[in-house]
């Protein structure tokens, strides 16, 4: 009896704490919004060497070069049940957080809809400028500086079960099964890839390629018991599931593809100067695109350089024609 009416207790206190008011407080709210964390920053595990890479750069002289961010689609092709993407659609903001972290120079070319309509107004002599001597904004050639390189790519996989596994127990009497306990378990594993080229803007040559990939694991825990407590019925369960998000996955292969874009660029191996342990392994870096150097002759020759890349049991070789055109303004 004690039990009945501990659980009735229960049941009317759940009742009160789920209702809602159809009058709005003196706030205008019907309900207070639940949780109040507060905003916080979304690094990866590679945003530090970005950072610190950036630095590095800035301390030893080395010049940054003008980077554009074309389109990084989704080329996976898959859908939600509910509807929708299952990969994020932004993976192109991504990377222009990432080279912003790097400390490249960013030129917007991802999305000039405002700047084109901002022209067309200028050239019809629409917006007003009070700094110029006729009054309305002057349109000057050469006023927009050009991107020495542009990143473009795509989101090429989604692996949604590479392997899974799980185990369940139950427990109980052989006679009535009272009491009897369940438990369960549940382990899957998923991967996103990722394949980007850099691009020398001036010659469409592509001069560096990175395909990347990390795997994402989900779990499921749960347990319950049942039992009767004379006519009283007893079944209580928990459990818990997490994954790993699937976007924050995408942010970080982004980040670390950019990573290796801007060693190559700036010509230093992140893990020399950074505290950065990577388990692609060390790299190796003996050539690449030259960003900084004083040889400014009539006619800019183009010079053949080869790269190596390991990493680990892979090794990249790959071939960078690119010009010297000096110290980047």
């Amino acid at each position: 009896m004690i039990v009945k009416r501990l659980l009735a207790a229960a049941v009317s206190a759940l009742s009160l704490t789920a209702c809602a008011t159809s009058t709005p407080g003196s706030d205008g709210l019907y309900a207070t919004p639940t949780g109040n964390a507060p905003v916080t920053p979304n690094p990866t595990p590679y945003s530090d060497a970005l950072v610190c890479l950036s630095g590095y750069a800035r301390q030893h002289g080395q010049a940054a070069p003008r980077v554009a961010v074309g389109r990084i689609a989704d080329y996976t092709g898959q859908m939600n049940p509910e509807g929708g993407t299952r990969v994020t659609q932004g993976a192109s903001l991504m990377a222009i957080s990432a080279f912003a972290k790097a400390g490249a120079r960013l030129v917007e070319r991802f999305d000039t809809s405002v700047a084109e309509l901002e022209l067309r107004y200028a050239n019809n002599q629409l917006i007003g400028d009070a700094a110029e001597q006729d009054g309305y904004r002057q349109i000057y050639a050469g006023s927009i500086p050009g991107s020495d390189y542009y990143l473009v790519g795509g989101i090429t996989e989604l692996n949604a079960n590479i392997r899974s596994n799980g185990q369940d127990i139950l427990a109980g009497d052989s006679v009535d099964s009272d009491p009897s306990g369940l438990f369960s378990r549940r382990m899957y594993v998923m991967n996103v890839g990722l394949d980007l080229r850099l691009i020398d803007s001036r010659t469409l040559e592509v001069v560096d390629v990175v395909s990347y990939q990390k795997q994402i694991i989900g779990r499921e825990l749960s347990a319950g018991v049942f039992a009767f407590f004379g006519d009283v019925v007893l079944d209580a369960s928990a459990g818990g599931r997490s994954l790993e998000p699937i976007q924050l996955a995408v942010r970080s292969v982004v980040e670390r593809a950019v990573l290796e874009i801007s060693s190559q660029l700036y010509q230093v191996a992140p893990e020399q100067v950074c505290s950065f342990n990577d388990p692609i392994g060390p790299s190796n870096i003996t050539g690449g695109v030259q960003l900084n150097t004083a040889y400014a002759p009539t006619e800019a020759p183009y010079v053949q350089a080869r790269t190596s890349v390991d990493r680990g049991h892979q090794r990249r070789d790959f071939d960078i024609r690119s010009q010297l055109r000096g110290t980047y303004q």
